[in-house]
């Protein structure tokens, strides 16, 4: 039978299918009559079987036989068709087909086109279906086109030039995306996404609607396991939100859910995971943003994406970039967000500490004291950890009350279900929400980058994990945005506001005022000083790392807020330690790079295995002063540069213990001699010697190297209040040296 005939050609390239990278099996340069004709099938929902008169010039001889007529590859030709005659059309009125009494196949007769939600259901009921599972022979034709089409697609772009010219409107390919076929639905999807990966041809007005049919079948596809068709349904659709504004704002209004479901359904299915993550991408980083809710509800999965252990690269950077992009947005709202990030950052890596201690053995004599040091760093991170996880359930109970039965009703139950907030999380009392207020959420986030800190400190590894799970986007955000600052302020316009309704609602009761507890003032100033201080530190030490650099480098805003932040021009930083550090990074980032010099000529002391010089390491613990002067300018890259022979000065303040001091000493000295200057510097603005401050007996820099006014105290000489003196001409008398 002809019909078997085709049925075996199509399985034959079944496998090949389902990997998407088969080589297509139709000719690159096929008729248009035939495209054509494929395209009428799929449109029609199957072939029309009206006898028409006997034709003897017909290629069947005028026998009455109608079909499709493809030529193969070699120049064999198939047909996907059955005989006009001894065939009774279908009846319509009901869903049961009528066959011939006389035992021949059932006939290729007119098929009604489906509704998508019957085609869904019909998904839905059956059973994972293999590629061709759905090709019984009396609904060969509609599979067929659709298989011939997606074939042609891939075979050449003058083919796809012509499926685009024969369907400007979408509606063939949107037919095959709402056909009840498995077959026809997974070649509609690839041809879809073949045209639109095309950038020679031009989008059609139905690219929105295909992307919400493509969602939707990736959807149903999920929920049956089936993940072959649900992988082609979102190839397609997200390319679909990449290259159409519309298709982003069609699923941005009505897909959002619907993409949700998919993530939660196929946790286990890494290239699921990869195409939701990047389309979210699109959706939230071009000119479409996420709402305040919709934000709180994606966040669980976004995290579980970042820290998820099956999690790939691609959909981690996505997911990064996505929540990025929420604190951007949605400013002190997303405090929650970034401090129940920070938790879980704080969390992986405690939990990374206690598998290499398990991992590493006995430790020799010489590291046990290191090891207990570590050890008292990785205890005492782990009580800040439990308390910025009750501080993250206790900000989002007094937020958004204490109602938490689904996602819809409390929009963080996702993200409050991750560890370590989840016991918390359990532990939230319905009736009483806790008080709790600004400071205290800003604290314990202080306590937990302080803690980080200490931990990465002298761990390149941990260093590198924590970059990688986005601890930069969170260092960013607290730097240049005072998210804490503002959400003081709102609850202090909240606090004053409610003695005005209690007072108005007391004199209709006749009761007394009152009392002081909502009183304005009694609402506590958030520590942003020390956040940013602890945050400006932790840059530091990862701005020695390639690829923070490189981070750092691209992004113009978080350079100039660096600058000027080292300069002194931004208002209400005045502290002097994240000024230094705000210089270290920029050196760190743009003067640390491998720059070719002649090794003859004043060649620096520092250099790689390549000949080429490396510039200054400013690591922790080392504090520049007067970082605005001008031998702290790195030079641009547009600038011609020369290597001086004399030292530059660079004046540092070291917190290290003794015996660290000679290797600090050391790198000071590497620094100074390899640091270059712009040939528009002049002799004379060039230090003759390079001077290293020591501190330690008042425990910080800018502390022990200070004169108190009143000198004739009987207390010490070197004692001051260093809040009251810091800016009086004469406390500070190493930075007046220099000056």
């Amino acid at each position: 039978m002809l019909v078997a005939a085709i049925m075996d050609i199509v399985t034959s390239n079944c496998d090949s299918v389902e990997k998407v990278s088969f080589k297509p099996s139709l000719p690159g340069n096929a008729e248009m009559r035939d495209i054509a004709a494929a395209i009428h099938v799929i449109e029609e929902g199957g072939m029309h079987l009206d006898e028409g008169e006997r034709n003897d010039d017909d290629d069947d001889g005028g026998r009455g036989m109608k079909g499709i007529g493809i030529k193969i590859l070699e120049g064999t030709t198939v047909l996907g068709l059955s005989r006009t005659s001894e065939l009774m059309m279908f009846d319509h009125s009901d869903d049961t087909n009528v066959e011939s009494d006389r035992g021949t196949p059932k006939t290729l007769a007119l098929l009604n086109k489906h509704d998508s939600s019957v085609g869904q259901a019909n998904l839905s009921a059956a059973v994972v279906p293999g590629l061709w599972d759905d090709l019984h022979r009396q609904h060969v034709a509609v599979p067929f086109a659709a298989w011939a089409l997606a074939n042609w697609a891939m075979a050449s772009e003058i083919n796809r030039s012509h499926i685009e010219e024969l369907d400007q409107d979408g509606e063939a390919v949107m037919t095959a995306l709402l056909a009840p076929e498995r077959s026809v639905k997974w070649h509609g999807s690839l041809v879809a996404r073949l045209l639109l990966e095309d950038r020679n041809l031009p989008l059609n007005d139905s690219v929105s609607d295909w992307a919400s049919s493509l969602l939707s079948t990736a959807s149903h596809a999920s929920k049956n396991e089936d993940i072959s068709l649900s992988r082609m349904a979102l190839s397609a659709f997200l390319v679909a939100v990449e290259r159409s504004l519309e298709a982003r704002r069609t699923v941005m209004e009505k897909g959002l859910e619907l993409m949700r479901v998919t993530a939660k359904r196929t946790v286990k299915h890494q290239q699921v995971q990869e195409a939701l993550a990047k389309a979210l991408e699109f959706l939230s980083t071009e000119d479409l943003h996420l709402s305040l809710e919709e934000s709180q509800k994606w966040s669980g999965i976004l995290l579980s994406w970042v820290f998820g252990k099956p999690s790939s690269n691609a959909i981690r950077s996505s997911a990064i970039r996505i929540l990025s992009c929420i604190l951007e947005d949605q400013g002190p709202s997303s405090l929650l967000i970034s401090q129940g990030w920070l938790a879980l950052l704080l969390n992986d890596i405690l939990s990374s500490c206690k598998t290499s201690s398990v991992k590493g053995g006995t430790q020799p004599k010489s590291e046990t004291a290191k090891t207990q040091i570590n050890q008292s760093n990785i205890l005492s991170a782990a009580q800040t950890g439990n308390q910025l996880a009750v501080a993250v359930v206790n900000l989002a109970g007094n937020q958004l009350g204490t109602t938490k039965d689904s996602v819809d009703t409390f929009p963080l139950a996702d993200l409050l279900s991750l560890e370590p907030l989840a016991g918390p999380f359990k532990n939230l009392k319905k009736d009483n929400p806790p008080k709790f207020d600004v400071a205290d959420s800003a604290l314990a986030t202080l306590k937990a980058i302080k803690a980080l800190t200490e931990i990465c400190a002298e761990d390149s590894l941990l260093q590198d994990k924590i970059t990688e799970l986005g601890v930069l986007c969170l260092l960013r955000r607290y730097l240049l945005r005072d998210d804490y600052e503002k959400l003081a302020a709102i609850e202090a316009y909240a606090a004053s506001r409610a003695p005005e309704s209690q007072e108005r609602v007391s004199s209709n009761a006749g009761e007394s005022s009152p009392s002081s507890t909502n009183n304005p003032s009694s609402v506590r100033v958030p520590p942003t000083a020390h956040i940013r201080r602890h945050a400006a530190r932790l840059l530091t030490i990862l701005s020695l790392l390639p690829k923070v650099q490189k981070v750092i480098a691209a992004d113009e805003t978080w350079c100039k807020w660096l600058e000027d932040c080292a300069n002194g021009k931004i208002s209400g930083i005045n502290d002097l330690k994240i000024r230094s550090y705000a210089r270290a990074t920029l050196l760190n980032v743009f003067c640390n790079q491998q720059i070719g010099i002649d090794l003859v000529n004043n060649g620096p002391v520092t250099s790689g295995r390549d000949g080429t010089s490396i510039g200054p390491h400013y690591g922790d613990m080392i504090f520049l002063i007067n970082p605005e002067l001008p031998h702290w300018k790195c030079p641009g890259k547009d600038q011609s540069t020369v290597w001086k022979d004399k030292s530059l000065s660079s004046e540092f303040d070291s917190m290290n213990s003794d015996n660290e001091l000679v290797t600090k000493v050391s790198d000071v000295g590497d620094a100074s001699s390899s640091f270059n200057v712009s040939n528009n510097d002049s002799e004379s603005e060039i230090p003759q010697m390079d001077i290293v401050f020591v501190h330690g007996l008042r425990g910080g820099p800018y502390k022990t190297w200070r004169i108190a006014e009143d000198t004739s105290s009987t207390k010490s000489g070197l004692v001051e209040k260093i809040d009251e003196e810091a800016g009086k001409l004469g406390t500070f008398w190493p930075g007046l040296l220099c000056l």
